[in-house]
Parts: structure tokens; C-alpha cells; sequence
């Protein structure tokens, strides 16, 4: 089951069915988390249209954000911003760089299955790097992350199911788990307590010992169960294909970049 980060109408009456049969939900807001540092982590992307937050994503290289494929599935991506050296939404930031999206690269996404939920926005320009705006390091091809790793969730999504969205940016500590996982995603739980990811912030980084190695991208069982772990894409099993669009784009023919002129929105 799939549903937009903007649900509505019928897609607002299939999370309701999901939720009460504990299926998997798209993700995700911080629920149970804390205020993270001013620019604690620079390469934190605030995806958004008409001025409004709705995805996470993640400064790969200085013209590239990672996010969730979901995320902008179903949408115009000539109508998102890419938002690089926020922390506060609801103020004006000096250390704001703003950009349009070019190109969108995805890899089999899979909307009913939520497989392969990664998507490479190519922005319009290039990322001035500073203290306020820094590239994220990933994990290699297949470098996964062990049972029991600690790692942060980080989003500006709502702090709970009815409270409204912060305007800080939010950070959780959560565990690697790997009962109910499927192999193609890294999941995590945050033990004796009722915290995790939820809806409207789908995208943002799981970040592990220093390196992204999850993009934030379903849920079971409703926001911060404490019983069913949340559930990322896995960076390392597509670090190679993401490497490929940053360093060679223009000779891997393979990618299939979604473009205006082959696609209407």
C-alpha cells in the first residue's frame, strides 16, 4: 500500500484501513525526539512547494539531494525546492540556499511494495559548502549497518499523530533491528518507549556512525508503536547506482532520468 506525502480523499481512507491492520504506512515525522543543534547536520535538505515543507532529503554532492522516491512520485518535481542550511522553517535564515530540481533519477521504484524508495533530485546549481551546508558521507556498496547499531533519525515532520509540525528540526535516537525487516530495507526501534518516524516526512537521513545509511520510508503499526520497527530504503545497496549519476551521468544511458518531455504531470 502507497499513499502520497500529502494524503487526502481516498488515500486519507487507506492509512486509516493501514493503521488498524498494521500494514506499512509512508513515513515520516520525529515523534518522542528532541531539538537538534543549529546546522548540527548540514547536509539536512527541507524538500518543499510553495514555500511548505512536506519531504527530508540528503546533500549527496553539490548539485545532488537523496530522498524517498515516494516523496515525488506522483507529482510535478518543476514545482519543488530544495532547501539546503535550514533549521529554523518558520524564521528567515541567512544560511538558507535555495534551488529548483533539473532532473529526477529513480531506480525501480516500486509503489505498492515500496521497493527501491530512493530517489536523485539534480538540483540547478551547485551547493556553496560551509559550515551551514556540507555533502553527507555514505556507506560503500553493501556496507551495511549490524543489528544493535545506534544510530539518528532526523526530520522536520510533526512530533505527533494530532500536534502540529516544528518549526526546529527534530532528532531521535533509534536501535538496528532486524525482526520484521525485510532484507531490503534497514529497520529501527526505539526500545521501552513510544517514539519513531510518522507521517509528512518521508526522505530524511538515517545517519549511522557517520555515514547515511537509511532513507526514511514507511512505517506499521501506527507513529512510534513501540512494538513494529520503522522501516528505511538501504543507502549501501545502492551506493554504486548513486555514485554512477554523480560521477558519469552522461554515460550510463541506463538511468532513466524523468524528464518534462517524455512525462506529463
Amino acid at each position: 500500500m502507497t499513499q502520497s506525502c500529502r494524503p487526502s480523499g481516498p488515500a486519507l481512507a487507506s492509512i486509516l484501513l493501514t493503521l488498524l491492520l498494521g500494514g506499512p504506512v509512508l513515513a515520516s515525522e520525529i515523534v518522542g525526539g528532541r531539538r537538534a543543534r543549529p546546522h548540527a547536520w548540514p547536509f539536512m535538505v527541507s524538500l518543499q512547494r510553495h514555500g511548505n515543507h512536506f519531504c527530508g532529503g540528503t546533500l549527496v554532492a553539490r548539485n545532488f539531494v537523496m530522498s524517498a522516491a515516494h516523496c515525488v512520485n506522483d507529482m510535478d518535481y518543476r514545482t519543488v525546492q530544495a532547501v539546503l542550511g535550514a533549521h529554523n522553517l518558520r524564521r528567515p535564515e541567512r544560511s538558507r540556499q535555495v534551488f529548483s530540481i533539473q532532473q529526477v533519477f529513480q531506480n525501480g521504484f516500486n509503489r505498492d511494495t515500496l521497493q527501491n524508495d530512493i530517489v536523485i533530485l539534480k538540483l540547478n546549481g551547485s551547493a556553496t559548502i560551509n559550515a551551514n551546508v556540507q555533502v553527507a558521507r555514505l556507506p560503500k556498496q553493501n556496507e551495511g549497518v549490524g543489528r544493535g547499531t545506534q544510530c539518528m533519525a532526523i526530520g522536520w515532520g510533526r512530533l505527533g499523530t494530532n500536534r502540529p509540525q516544528p518549526s526546529i528540526l527534530q532528532q531521535l535516537r533509534v536501535t538496528v533491528v532486524s525482526f520484521l525487516c525485510r532484507p531490503t530495507n534497514v529497520c529501527t526501534l526505539v526500545q521501552r518507549r513510544r517514539a519513531g518516524i510518522c507521517f509528512g516526512d518521508s526522505g530524511g537521513p538515517l545517519v549511522c556512525k557517520g555515514l547515511v545509511h537509511g532513507i526514511d520510508s514507511f512505517i506499521r503499526g501506527g507513529c512510534g508503536s513501540g512494538y513494529y520497527p520503522d522501516a528505511f530504503a538501504p543507502v549501501a545497496q545502492f551506493a554504486n547506482w548513486i555514485n554512477s549519476i554523480i560521477l558519469r551521468q552522461d554515460d550510463h544511458p541506463q538511468l532513466h532520468p524523468r524528464d518534462p518531455a517524455s512525462r506529463t504531470r
